[in-house]
């Protein structure tokens, strides 16, 4: 938290267990104590003392080379989560080119061919 106090920029990795895309999320945090933030923290009857709050400025995908050669996840099934072509379907569909809009299927479908030329 110290860090945060003095330096409040933050840089977020994801990694889910069975899924090679690594999702990156930059931006700024900051320690909250507002009994709105902390309410939405509550369990079993207990809040915690701070909440950190982040507000992101940028978010990308990570190269997944080192998950893939690593074999990480081998053997563990991914769980039923958007993925990558999901995220930049969302994040492009209002453009006003249709052309600069990712079709998730699509993505999904050259993304192997992709990784292979691409990663090794």
């Amino acid at each position: 938290m110290h860090n945060i106090v003095e330096d409040g920029r933050v840089s977020l990795m994801f990694m889910v267990p069975g899924n090679s895309n690594v999702v990156r999320v930059n931006g700024t945090a900051h320690l909250s104590v507002s009994a709105a933030h902390l309410a939405r923290f509550e369990r079993n009857g207990r809040k915690p003392r701070s909440v950190v709050a982040v507000s992101v400025s940028e978010v990308y995908s990570q190269c997944a080379r080192a998950i893939m050669r690593s074999g990480l996840w081998q053997g563990q099934a991914a769980p039923d989560l958007p993925s990558m072509g999901d995220i930049l379907q969302a994040q492009t569909a209002a453009r006003a080119e249709p052309s600069e809009r990712v079709d998730s299927a699509r993505y999904e479908k050259d993304w192997q061919a992709r990784v292979t030329k691409s990663l090794w």
